[in-house]
């Protein structure tokens, strides 16, 4: 954790917060805080800064913060993504948000299994969760809008357009493509398949909706360091 995300419901006064749970056993067990000790921190979707440790015991830890730092900027990009697998999305989703991607769309494919669709990774609690991880880590403070379409169909035809319009679309996809482009200084809408990639039907119907299809070379990734590599190369 590098950086101590507090949300509204820790603050008892405009600077002063309680914690309990995840982050009072993190900092006892993990940064063995003392009195005194400075740490850095950040209100969810809003300023970082400062914190200094006023009291620790079993039960609470309370902090006086000052707050007057602005969160990191973050990535110009809308990231479509084929549905991963269960144990997979939660690692996706903490690499999303690190990385600085404001807004991800879970999408299905012909080749994601019906069955992932009802993990319950998939909870809105669950989804938060992992962001959340993702932010302390990178010391940042905005979540990303994650929404879900079940239908690729309606969704490439009827909104996907207007979601690429005015930016660099581009379909992650393993084959004789043009490769993908390096630090661009555009906005970008990129969409990536699952581990079997993307099935000739859904290549054509993304890039009638706008986004050309690219590749990163002979090798197949999984789904994770494609999400990486892909960002990386972009920005």
């Amino acid at each position: 954790m590098n950086l101590l995300l507090l949300e509204d419901g820790d603050f008892v006064a405009d600077d002063r917060v309680l914690l309990t749970g995840r982050r009072l056993k993190h900092l006892q067990e993990v940064h063995r805080a003392t009195v005194g000790d400075s740490l850095r921190v950040g209100r969810l979707n809003g300023l970082m800064g400062s914190g200094q440790l006023l009291r620790l015991d079993a039960e609470h830890a309370e902090l006086s913060v000052l707050l007057d730092q602005p969160a990191p900027e973050k990535l110009p990009i809308t990231l479509l993504l084929a549905l991963p697998r269960p144990k997979m999305l939660r690692r996706v989703l903490q690499t999303v948000s690190s990385m600085g991607v404001p807004k991800l769309i879970l999408l299905n494919s012909y080749r994601v299994e019906k069955s992932f669709w009802q993990t319950p990774f998939l909870e809105p609690a669950a989804i938060r969760e992992q962001l959340i991880l993702g932010l302390e880590q990178a010391r940042d403070t905005r979540l990303p809008e994650v929404l879900i379409e079940k239908r690729f169909k309606p969704f490439v035809e009827d909104q996907l357009p207007a979601i690429a319009a005015s930016t660099l679309g581009l379909t992650g996809h393993p084959g004789d493509f043009p490769p993908c482009p390096r630090a661009v200084e555009q906005p970008v809408t990129l969409a990536i398949g699952p581990e079997g990639g993307w099935i000739p039907f859904e290549v054509e119907k993304l890039q009638q909706a706008g986004l050309q299809p690219v590749q990163l070379g002979v090798r197949i990734l999984r789904v994770e360091t494609a999400v990486t590599a892909l960002l990386a190369r972009l920005f």
